[in-house]
C-alpha cells in the first residue's frame, strides 16, 4: 500500500515551537502525513530581502515535496516572540501589533508567489503563540 501525503509544513527553527509544531499536526492527525521544512522565521525567512539567498531553496523544496509526495497544500507556521521579526523590524519600536504587520506582509508575499507557481496548492497560513494559541490568516 502507498502511503498518502497531504502536505508540507514551513515553521521556524526556534527550539521552543518545534514540539509545539509537531504536537499541532499530530492532533490535526498528520503525523507521518507531511514533509517538513524548517527555517530560521519560517515564511519570514522564505520572502524577505535580508534572506534572499534562501528563498529558492525553500521553493526547490516544495516542488520536490509535489513531485515525490505528491502533496496538496502547505501549511505555514510562523509563531510570536520570533528573532527574525525583530531582526527585520525597522522601527525601534516592537510590539505585537507591529510584529503581526510583519507576519502579515510575509505571508501575502508567500502566499503570491505560491499561487502563482503553484496555482491548485492550498495554503494554511497561520500564526502561533508559545500558549499554543493558533491565529489563521487565510
Amino acid at each position: 500500500m502507498k502511503k498518502k501525503f497531504e502536505a508540507m509544513v514551513l515553521s521556524c527553527i526556534d527550539p521552543r515551537f518545534q514540539p509545539i509544531v509537531y504536537n499541532y499536526m499530530l492532533r490535526r492527525k498528520l503525523s507521518g502525513k507531511y514533509s517538513a521544512f524548517t527555517i530560521a522565521g519560517g515564511a519570514l525567512g522564505v520572502t524577505h530581502k535580508k534572506f534572499q539567498k534562501w528563498h529558492s531553496v525553500f521553493f526547490d523544496n516544495l516542488t520536490t515535496s509535489i513531485r515525490l509526495h505528491k502533496i496538496k497544500k502547505i501549511i505555514i507556521i510562523n509563531h510570536f516572540d520570533c528573532g527574525v521579526a525583530k531582526s527585520i523590524n525597522k522601527k525601534k519600536k516592537f510590539d505585537k501589533k507591529i510584529e503581526i504587520e510583519i507576519h502579515k506582509k510575509a505571508f501575502k508575499i508567500i502566499k503570491n508567489k505560491i499561487k502563482k507557481k503553484f496555482p491548485k496548492l492550498k495554503i494554511e497560513l497561520n500564526l502561533m503563540s508559545l500558549k499554543k494559541e493558533i491565529t489563521k490568516f487565510n
